[in-house]
């Protein structure tokens, strides 16, 4: 006799981990400097939203520093973004990034870190150090300059 419990098995999601890259590790972008990396977002950024609307973005690093990819976490509004951690994370965890370099732009070009942007720095830290994922720096972008929460010692 089959019971509804016994055919459930089959409506039940597959979840599939995979990353899949078509540049090879030596031509990967290899972060020395907050300039550096500033640089790389910079030009990740587009030109039209720096100035317009706040949006939060992960460089994803390798254990060399190699850029393994820019994920994009969120897109707010002209005051603020709300960043989902966990969806952060699985981005990390699926492209088997071992270090993180936070960034987000200020529209109105003020390079000071607000407190919600200390609290979701700590917070990422935090969760970062259960999983062994490295918080290297958060940058905080405009169009003409950045500010480093590690160069500043604010890590």
């Amino acid at each position: 006799m089959k019971t509804q419990e016994n055919s459930n098995w089959k409506i039940v999601s597959e979840i599939d981990l995979v990353y899949r890259t078509k540049v090879k590790n030596s031509e990967r972008p290899h972060v020395t400097s907050s300039r550096y990396a500033y640089t790389l977002l910079k030009d990740s950024w587009d030109p039209g939203k720096i100035e317009f609307l706040e949006q939060f973005k992960v460089l994803l690093l390798n254990h060399s520093n190699r850029v393994l990819g820019i994920y994009e976490a969120s897109s707010g509004g002209i005051t603020g973004t709300v960043v989902d951690i966990r969806l952060l994370f699985a981005a990390a965890l699926k492209a088997s990034a071992v270090g993180l370099i936070l960034a987000h732009n200020h529209p109105s070009g003020t390079l000071i870190p607000s407190d919600p942007d200390k609290q979701i720095t700590r917070k990422i830290a935090q969760a970062g150090e259960l999983l062994d994922l490295r918080l290297l720096d958060h940058l905080i972008v405009t169009s003409e300059n950045y500010y480093s929460f590690a160069d500043e010692g604010a890590l």
